[in-house]
């Protein structure tokens, strides 16, 4: 692919809530495009970008697929991104390198769960977006009620930028407002569509919109609105550049609508990706820290300033080998170039440069600002480091990544698939930061970690196909967690052991309270004069971390603690780290003990969508699993939405169970929400081990 400036390149990601249609959308824009010759579909398994045989076996996008196509003479680096909420890691860390986002809509169902949350996602990485109400050819759809679901349920200024011509299986075309013109597509798939006028029945309602349209991209703008306030006639071409401007800084989304299944309505979205979103000259530069620490740095997106980029996805390629996916923010990378890993503080060779086109590759010779590319070779990369000059480092804003809620226990079945096992796990951890691995100390056995049974079920799978390790699998158990209720205003421990040569001393005084919901364990060092010094204290907080990995009533990892380090004393000769560490670490132990331990356990948002007539079989049973009802809302057509919170732990194996509830027509989404204490009863019988 030939160079091309970096104002015609646009970074951006499909993003939306499973089964919205975010995969066969790409492959219209692909086919579009020119990058295939024939259409993919999800349910014959033929898509370019679901390449897994989970995915092309479930239906489901698992992992995100990056693709590169051209459009009127733009880049566009494609990342298409799952549905489902326990690969939320994927999207997360996709939105981080993105400059722009399509969001597609189910036009039936409207906004969903997962929607929600992705856009949440995207409006903390500030991506600007656009959307896409699919499904326009279904029954039930409305364009109109998805726009003011868009509007109520994420708090957004969404703008209709066309109106549909015919509804349900009589939708065959769409009004483009700004430019008064109708496309109307034929019953062929992958046909152009016929450009026509605005046809009579339409024009009315036409006319109200684009009034309607203009006013509001009017509003973004001092100069429009001066303009449409004195009643005058602003030009078409202007409204596109103030369109523009408001899409890139959050002002305005635009929205737009067709059936990607019956290949309408993607050309104009094609044209909305060029024409709205932004390329990387209109993002604000990349910002980041010394590796120090102390001077926070910027780097524009230009080839000629120093080299920066963020490693955000790590996949292990069974043919080639490590691939690490990369944004570049500033600079370029050759093939053959030593960069540095900022993050860890090591150099690294780039191997091969390649360009991602889902599973099939291109070799480059370099890659510049603003593009999205895969590295082979690199040993020590993992996902959120940054890669520098050598010359120039920074710290990129690493990705944060939710913890898993999930685990369960897994043993190989033999000593050749024990061997394997290790290795499949190791690859599998590089790829996943939401997938940890760990050992129970009190069986020996392997323990994984996740965010759901599907994520778990899925790597199993993986481990089995890709790896060739045959495992037995425990039981789903839920990653709890634990805490205090009490304060504990001071707790002294000294550390003394005297052997034959030096003794071991370490002398701590520390205070312990409850901490904020999700605020992890906060240590504040408070020791005034220099009682205890500076390597010392350091040792004291390791102690504490180490201490809070297993709790005193089950073993399980604590939090929501706020430890404030007062006061201690040191001894001449026999003072160490090794004895604050222990210190420290005895000192936390003991502060629980006296600070009424209690067990937290993650809380799940679910959403239920029913018939009118199960809303009481599904509401009875969710309250049978501690559930609180929260709201039912009425969608129209017979169905009814649950929303409620439940514990993660009454809800393993629901999905069988709403489906007899309802004979198979229930659907349920569910995502973790908060962690919360457990009530004594059921602590009670945890720790009994029932």
């Amino acid at each position: 692919m030939p160079q091309v400036d970096l104002k015609l390149h646009r970074n951006i990601g499909i993003i939306a809530h499973i089964d919205a249609g975010k995969t066969t959308t790409t492959e219209r824009v692909l086919f579009y495009t020119g990058k295939t010759h024939r259409i993919g579909s999800v349910d014959d398994g033929t898509t370019v970008t679901d390449w897994m045989d989970q995915e092309r076996e479930r239906g489901i996008t698992i992992v995100s697929a990056a693709v590169t196509a051209e459009w009127r003479g733009h880049v566009i680096n494609i990342i298409d991104t799952p549905g489902h909420i326990d690969f939320t890691a994927e999207v997360q860390r996709s939105l981080r390198v993105l400059d722009g986002g399509v969001v597609v809509f189910d036009a039936v169902q409207g906004v969903e769960p997962q929607t929600e949350t992705v856009w949440r996602q995207a409006d903390r990485y500030g991506v600007p977006r656009i959307c896409f109400v699919n499904k326009m050819d279904r029954v039930g759809a409305s364009y109109e009620r998805t726009i003011d679901m868009i509007r109520e349920r994420l708090a957004a200024h969404p703008v209709a930028m066309q109106v549909p011509i015919g509804e349900e299986r009589d939708f065959r075309g769409v009004i483009e407002l700004l430019d008064d013109v109708a496309f109307v597509w034929s019953s062929e798939p992958g046909e152009a569509p016929e450009k026509i006028e605005v046809p009579t029945e339409y024009r009315e309602q036409a006319e109200a919109q684009r009034a309607l349209l203009v006013e509001q991209i009017a509003e973004t703008d001092d100069e429009l609105t001066e303009k449409f306030l004195n009643g005058g006639e602003i030009p078409t071409q202007e409204l596109h550049a103030a369109l523009r401007r408001a899409v890139i800084h959050g002002k305005i989304t635009p929205v737009f609508c067709g059936s990607s299944l019956r290949s309408k309505g993607v050309q104009p979205l094609l044209d909305a990706i060029v024409d709205y979103l932004p390329s990387p000259l209109d993002i604000p530069p990349a910002r980041g820290m010394d590796p120090d620490g102390t001077k926070e740095l910027i780097r524009e997106a230009r080839s000629d300033a120093p080299m920066s980029a963020l490693a955000f996805k790590i996949v292990t390629d069974p043919y080639v080998g490590r691939l690490v996916y990369l944004r570049i923010y500033s600079g370029k990378i050759r093939k053959g170039a030593q960069v540095f890993n900022s993050t860890k503080g090591r150099k690294e060779r780039i191997g091969r440069l390649i360009r991602m086109y889902a599973d099939h590759r291109e070799d480059i010779e370099e890659v510049s600002a603003g593009d999205i590319a895969a590295v082979l070779g690199m040993k020590s990369t993992f996902t959120g480091d940054t890669l520098s000059d050598p010359a120039n480092p920074i710290v990129l804003e690493n990705i944060v990544f939710p913890e898993p809620v999930i685990f369960v226990a897994i043993e190989p079945k033999t000593s050749a698939d024990q061997d394997r096992m290790g290795d499949a796990l190791r690859k599998l951890g590089e790829e996943d930061p939401t997938f940890q691995i760990d050992s129970d100390d009190n069986t020996g056995q392997t323990v994984i970690w996740g965010m759901g049974e599907l994520h778990l079920e899925v790597l199993v799978d993986r481990m089995r196909r890709e790896f060739r390790v045959q495992a037995k699998i425990g039981r789903p158990r839920v990653a709890y967690k634990e805490s205090i209720r009490k304060s504990v205003p001071e707790i002294e421990y000294r550390y003394i052991k005297q052997t034959g040569g030096h003794g071991q001393y370490g002398h701590v005084v520390m205070a312990l309270e409850p901490g904020e919901p999700g605020s992890g364990i906060v240590f504040t060092d408070k020791v005034r004069g220099g009682n205890i010094p500076q390597e010392f204290i350091r040792a004291v907080e390791q102690g504490v971390r180490e201490a809070a990995e297993g709790g005193v009533l089950a073993g399980y990892p604590m939090t929501d603690i706020r430890v404030t380090l007062l006061d201690g004393s040191t001894h001449d000769v026999d003072s160490s780290k090794m004895a604050f560490k222990m210190a420290g670490s005895l000192a936390f132990k003991e502060g629980v003990q006296r600070a009424d331990p209690i067990l937290l356990e993650p809380v799940m948002k679910v959403e239920v969508v029913v018939s009118d007539e199960a809303v009481g079989d599904v509401t009875g049973d969710l309250a049978s699993r501690r559930a609180s009802i929260e709201a039912l809302e009425n969608r129209g057509g017979n169905t009814q939405i649950v929303r409620a919170t439940a514990p993660l732990a009454e809800m393993f194996g629901y999905a069988t169970e709403l489906r007899s509830m309802t004979q198979g027509r229930g659907v349920f989404t569910m995502e973790f929400h908060h962690y919360q204490r457990v009530e004594q009863r059921v602590t009670e019988s945890l720790l009994a081990g029932v």
